[in-house]
């Protein structure tokens, strides 16, 4: 786990819906948790369960390397993500994001807020974009809004 300070830096340059070439590190409880990711920054990726298809094995292994893109990021000093590739979504996923956030369309671009306690329903929680700062932004690439497809 990063310090405070780390965690800062890092999200300072994130924006819904950057896009990272990530590797699957850790399936820990297929079907139950999701998967880690290694993005390349000093903290690691995380795809919740709640994305991934409903059969465990369609879901990604450990060492598949895919775009993956943030969906949101707290206080956990985690970058939660979400699979670009179709394969690994769950099939309901465009109906998921139009009832846990329908404005994704809108929020794609947007600089990652600065942390606030970790939500209790994670994918419904957003809060506004905060100011611009230093960012690593040019290093990465976000999709159209249209859910990496």
């Amino acid at each position: 786990m990063v310090g405070d300070a780390e965690w800062a830096r890092v999200r300072r340059g994130l924006r819904f819906g950057q896009v990272f070439e990530g590797t699957v590190v850790l399936v820990p409880r297929p079907g139950t948790v999701g998967v880690f990711v290694d993005i390349g920054l000093s903290v690691g990726g995380f795809v919740d369960a709640l994305w991934l298809p409903g059969e465990i094995e369609d879901w990604p292994a450990e060492g598949t390397v895919a775009d993956f893109k943030i969906w949101w990021a707290d206080s956990r000093q985690q970058i939660r993500l979400m699979p670009c590739d179709s394969r690994y979504l769950r099939n309901d996923f465009a109906a998921l994001v139009e009832r846990f956030r329908p404005n994704w369309p809108s929020d794609v671009g947007q600089l990652v807020p600065d942390p606030e306690p970790a939500p209790p329903d994670e994918p419904s929680a957003l809060v506004g974009p905060s100011p611009p700062s230093e960012s690593i932004w040019a290093q990465t690439r976000v999709p159209d809004a249209d859910l990496c497809h």
